[in-house]
C-alpha cells in the first residue's frame, strides 16, 4: 500500500472518516503535540501491543513518527506480522504540522 501524504490525511480527517492512526513516537514527543484520534504506541513497545491491535490486521492503519523513519520501521514490522494495509505518513508529524 502506498504511503499517505499529510494533505490526504487532513482531507480524510475533515471528511469525518474513522482512521486508525498509530503514533510511534515516545510519550514525551506525543505530549508536545499529536494528531487528533491517534493512539501513542512507541516503536519499542509495538511488539508487546500486537494482541491489542489484532482487530486492525485487515483494516487500514496509518503510522507516523516525527519525520518518517521510525514509522517506516513500524510499517515494515506490522507488515511482517500480517497487517495487510499499513501506510506511513510521509514526512511524519513535522510535515503534518505545516
Amino acid at each position: 500500500m502506498p504511503d499517505i501524504t499529510p494533505a490526504e490525511l487532513k482531507e480524510r480527517q475533515q471528511a469525518g472518516e474513522k482512521l486508525n492512526i498509530i503514533d510511534v513516537r515516545e510519550p514525551w514527543e506525543n505530549a508536545e503535540g499529536r494528531i487528533e484520534g491517534s493512539q501513542n504506541i512507541p516503536l519499542g513497545s509495538l511488539p508487546g501491543k500486537l494482541d491489542d491491535l489484532e482487530d486492525l490486521k485487515s483494516e487500514e492503519v496509518i503510522v507516523h513518527c516525527k519525520g518518517g523513519g521510525r514509522s517506516a520501521s513500524a510499517k515494515a514490522f506490522l507488515a511482517q506480522q500480517g497487517f495487510t494495509n499499513v501506510r506511513n505518513l510521509i514526512g511524519g508529524f513535522s510535515a503534518y504540522q505545516q
